[in-house]
């Protein structure tokens, strides 16, 4: 209990306070930290980047009936990266 008492009272708690403020920070900024390839959702613009596939062919895809990799949220397309993956990797042509 002491221990705790000492370091509230001395300078290290201001600087945890920073650490935890930089790593609120970094964690609202999220999305452009974070490499494409370790990302689990991407756009149709982020998806035809990392994947090679156009952005039409992309969509073109996502419109199809039982599409693998893609989810509809609202009026919006989501490509789940590891599913665009293996669809990529079980086909030869796209």
């Amino acid at each position: 209990m002491n221990t705790l008492k000492n370091l509230i009272l001395s300078n290290e708690d201001e600087n945890l306070f920073c650490e935890v403020k930089a790593y609120k920070k970094k964690l609202s900024s999220g999305k452009k930290d974070t490499p494409i390839w370790e990302r689990k959702w991407l756009t149709i613009e982020e998806a035809a980047v990392y994947s090679g596939i156009g952005r039409g062919k992309l969509r073109e895809l996502a419109n199809k009936a039982g599409c693998p990799f893609a989810i509809w949220m609202g009026n919006k397309i989501h490509i789940v990266r590891e599913k665009l993956d293996k669809y990529t990797e079980s086909h030869d042509r796209v």
